[in-house]
């Protein structure tokens, strides 16, 4: 098998690099987003595939886009924080650079990336939920990414848990997201600094600022790796909403591991402890049916890239058949 290209297309930065079989990159560049035009996006992305393929002898390039992507994997049906709606992104680009290309939901390349090789790569069944600003999620079973009829499914952050919750980006009120993900720990952390707490305003000094509105999530991370009561309290609460809706994801999927990746997953042993403890709380039938493994993920902000990359060497899934 040859060389293929990897595009990560996030909401302000373009990754791209070559990568061979074995999940390794070689050459990079990247590209700023234009995330407010289609055109100049896709210009974007087929400027910096041709960087690479100048010097490459590269047979398929794989773009992961956050977003929804139609089940031929070409057409980026809709993305919530780009201009893309029923963006035939696929042919545009494989047009420009005469090399097949295949589009994937960001989330699915990084799960695809972890399970070809990373943390789950000994693994036939494997679940990854990525936890950043919200939550994204990949499923693979028996080896095979699930993508639904519709090329939509495992849209992990938007599982209902709060009937009536905080109302979320997608327009639903209660999702996963809205409680399990870093969006919901600065919400709590600037809530409790606000309210005027004693331990809150500790655990501002200890961030080295005094406008709870400047609080984010890599400092709740950080003062809790110091001991911070207040933060380790507020990773504590996100890792319960963690492993409460991990516990339903086992449920329907029944996976063997469940990776944790994303900018939340850098607290690691202070997430994951309490998670594991709410998973293990609420996993029905608990005492009679083996439990996953928990694993964080390994190729930190590579893994789209690398899953992208690997997944445009693969035939197309057959359409679904309309009865």
């Amino acid at each position: 098998m040859g060389l293929s290209i990897g595009i990560d297309v996030g909401g302000t930065k373009i990754a791209a690099g070559i990568v061979d079989e074995n999940g390794t990159i070689g050459a990079r560049t990247h590209r700023d987003t234009p995330a407010d035009s289609v055109d100049a996006t896709a210009q974007a992305i087929i400027d910096a595939a041709a960087e690479l393929i100048k010097d490459h002898e590269v047979e398929a390039v794989g773009i992961g886009a956050a977003g929804f992507v139609s089940s031929d994997r070409s057409t980026v049906l809709f993305a919530p924080n780009l201009a893309w709606r029923d963006e035939p992104l696929g042919a545009r680009v494989g047009e420009a650079l005469k090399v097949p290309v295949v589009v994937e939901n960001d989330a699915n390349a990084a799960a695809w990336g972890e399970f070809a090789f990373g943390a789950a790569k000994d693994v036939e069944h494997m679940v990854c939920v990525t936890v950043g600003t919200g939550i994204g999620g990949g499923v693979v079973i028996d080896g095979e990414l699930l993508r639904g009829a519709h090329g939509v499914a495992a849209e992990l952050g938007h599982m209902r848990v709060v009937p009536g919750g905080h109302r979320c980006g997608c327009g639903a009120r209660g999702c996963w997201e809205q409680y399990a993900s870093g969006r919901a720990l600065v919400r709590e952390g600037r809530a409790q600094a606000e309210s005027g707490s004693l331990a809150a305003a500790q655990m501002l000094s200890v961030c080295g600022i005094t406008d709870p509105a400047k609080l984010d999530g890599p400092m709740i991370t950080q003062a809790a790796a110091t001991g911070d009561p207040c933060a380790v309290e507020l990773l504590d609460d996100l890792g319960r909403w963690l492993g409460e809706g991990l516990a339903s994801i086992a449920t329907l999927f029944d996976p063997k591991t469940i990776v944790i990746g994303g900018g939340v997953s850098a607290a690691k042993e202070l997430l994951l402890k309490s998670a594991q403890v709410a998973f293990e709380k609420n996993l029905p039938a608990k005492a009679n049916r083996p439990h996953p493994a928990f694993g964080l993920a390994e190729l930190g902000n590579d893994a789209g890239l690398i899953g992208a990359a690997d997944l445009a060497r693969k035939p197309a899934p057959a359409p679904e058949k309309h009865r």
